[in-house]
């Protein structure tokens, strides 16, 4: 923390989502520590025209700095899911802009790693590793997956309040796979030298617990905090995850 009070915190959604689903985490980090929050919409995730076809990781980085360039010094990344793979490759391109990493059962990958090599690593010992992956419907091109609502409410949002669950299955938008199956080229002197936090999610049943604790390993140095919820802690228990992020989002952690 410094003299004129937290950084600023930009929201990071992962696949399928926008930046609603940090509704009730906004609220608890302004009362509870005054730090103003701003929620993307990444560029090609139902709220503009871009193509799915134009959608790539730079895009997606670009999209964020040009917010990080209208702030006044350096802000904070909160990132969910695959928001985890565009926050490292954020920091690595603007380590001085970027203060600290909060990943929230985010993909926190290695250097040139994607999430599916991971998840082939490990299914063999944890057939459930695949996640949400086999439930996709996919558009004929191929370049957009969506997700049935079912799946939706059995993979993502399986401990949140029925009706909050219900409505944030409805939303859910389709992904262009240019945006989500990518990987991110990550150096030492870069994206390692910005403080991490990895907010664990026990009960996740789309980024199981053993490919987080797998990518914590293999990315050394976060701090972690463990929650007891599944896969969107933001939708599910908000108080606890602003309880987790607080202390690293003002720098008394």
């Amino acid at each position: 923390m410094n003299d004129r009070g937290p950084d600023p915190a930009i929201l990071i959604h992962g696949a399928w989502q926008g930046g609603w689903v940090w509704d009730r985490l906004i609220p608890l980090l302004a009362s509870r520590a005054s730090i103003q929050s701003f929620a993307i919409d990444l560029p090609g995730n139902g709220t503009d025209n871009t193509s799915p076809a134009d959608v790539s990781l730079e895009l997606y980085v670009d999209h964020i700095a040009t917010l990080l360039k209208r702030l006044p010094e350096r802000a904070s990344l909160v990132a969910h899911s695959g928001g985890g793979v565009i926050a490292s490759a954020v920091a690595e391109r603007y380590p001085e802009r970027v203060s600290r990493i909060a990943y929230v059962a985010g993909m926190m990958l290695p250097d040139g790693v994607a999430y599916a090599d991971i998840v082939a690593e490990l299914k063999r010992d944890y057939p459930n590793a695949t996640g949400i992956a086999p439930h996709l419907i996919w558009s004929p091109d191929r370049l957009t997956s969506s997700v049935p609502v079912e799946a939706a409410l059995t993979y993502f949002f399986h401990d949140c309040p029925s009706a909050e669950a219900a409505a944030a299955a409805q939303r859910l938008t389709p992904q262009p796979d240019r945006g989500r199956a990518v990987k991110v080229r990550l150096t030492p002197e870069r994206f390692g030298r910005v403080p991490r936090l990895y907010v664990e999610a026990k009960a996740d049943r789309s980024i199981i617990l053993a490919c987080q604790r797998h990518m914590q390993a293999h990315v050394p140095g976060a701090k972690v905090v463990t929650l007891p919820t599944g896969h969107a802690p933001h939708l599910a228990a908000p108080a606890s995850l602003a309880d987790a992020l607080l202390p690293f989002l003002t720098g008394r952690a």
